[in-house]
């Protein structure tokens, strides 16, 4: 099973472009590298070669990093190796992990064409690793793929080099490819015992959660408290880091016996999307779980004081509450009374094509510059 939402993205990501950039780009010599990047704890990196068959390369450290920055610089050098021997024109990063960084400085390195998809997202917390590599990838990249127009206002702050294409973001495309075959292949819910829209799910993997003891103990109390006062089970899938934290506070059998509160460990992306498409609400400090709650008609609770997606905010898909138990009951209440029905503002689900376009420009050389989606 891959680590935790972020990896899930990647994963419906590289679906949702491959058909589009593999049947529009057949007659064309040249190819286009994509990386497939996995969660910043992450020491493998997988990445795909178009056009035609993907070729798969699995970068794997010896000795996996203890440090970001010896995590980042160790895989500058791998990826470098892998673009000089195949020296694509343009290397596309989704994302904010220390892999899409190191992606993005390679090819940088390299002259060869960077292009970030979900770039201009910002939650102004300095304190986040992911912020930092958003900005870094930003202000190295060719091509500024934005989710709307938020994300473009913020690039257009900072004076960012390259091209702002308003495009949608890829996820809308690869959820709703992937909700309907969950849907037929996955069995979690009978398998957890669970009835589809009376329960919640939650994860929480962040370091400002997790490596704290207040912050960990008071999310989970939060959500534990606001589930039982709802009557309501809550499936807590709990990342890696987050169990090995848990350990280590010696809070592991206390969680397990919170009431309202499910401890499982985290499962696939199809039995995620699956679990999540079904649920009465979420409960998250992923980027990535606020997005897809918001597309597939979730309400989110999200254990943060900030967030990068301030779309969903304002859509009414979300609630910041921090990992204050008042503040969590409080923002359970309103995401439960709250309308529904919100307008998903992340693009008309086609984002791949546009972004296939913009790249299919570059490929024959146009010249390109800040355009808007009709």
């Amino acid at each position: 099973s891959m680590d935790n939402g972020f990896d899930r993205l990647r994963a419906g990501y590289l679906r949702a472009l491959k058909p589009v950039i593999t049947h529009r780009f057949a007659f064309i010599a040249l190819f286009v590298a994509f990386l497939l990047f996995s969660a910043a704890a992450s020491t493998r990196l997988k990445f795909e070669l178009f056009p035609g068959e993907f070729s798969n390369f699995n970068i794997s450290l010896e000795s996996p990093p203890n440090f970001s920055l010896q995590q980042t610089s160790s895989l500058v050098g791998e990826i470098e190796q892998v673009l000089l021997e195949r020296r694509p024109m343009i290397l596309l990063v989704g994302g904010d992990a220390n892999t899409n960084l190191a992606g993005a400085l390679a090819a940088r390195k390299l002259r060869i064409a960077v292009g970030h998809v979900e770039a201009g997202e910002r939650s102004y917390d300095w304190r986040m690793p992911e912020e930092h590599n958003r900005v870094l990838i930003d202000h190295v990249s060719d091509y500024l793929f934005v989710t709307g127009a938020q994300g473009q206002k913020n690039l257009g702050r900072e004076g960012v080099r390259g091209h702002i294409c308003v495009v949608g973001n890829p996820i809308v495309d690869a959820s709703h490819q992937h909700l309907k075959v969950a849907r037929e292949k996955s069995t979690m819910l009978d398998r957890l015992g669970v009835t589809p829209g009376a329960y919640g799910i939650l994860t929480m993997h962040r370091e400002e959660n997790v490596d704290s003891p207040e912050n960990l103990k008071g999310g989970l109390e939060g959500v534990s408290r606001a589930s039982a006062e709802n009557g309501m089970q809550t499936l807590f899938l709990a990342h890696p880091r987050t169990l090995k934290r848990l350990g280590e506070f010696d809070l592991l059998e206390w969680a397990r016996g919170l009431p309202g509160l499910s401890l499982h460990e985290a499962v696939g992306y199809l039995d995620f999307l699956n679990i999540l498409g079904h649920a009465r609400m979420a409960f998250t400090d992923s980027g990535g779980v606020q997005q897809e709650a918001c597309i597939h008609g979730v309400p989110c609770v999200t254990l943060r004081e900030n967030t990068e997606w301030t779309e969903t905010i304002d859509a009414g898909a979300n609630r910041l509450v921090g990992c204050d138990p008042e503040r969590i009951a409080a923002g359970v209440e309103a995401a439960l009374t709250g309308p529904r029905g919100w307008e998903v503002p992340f693009g008309d689900g086609r984002a791949a094509a546009h972004i296939a376009d913009w790249v299919e420009k570059h490929l024959r050389g146009d010249s390109v510059g800040v355009e808007m989606l009709d």
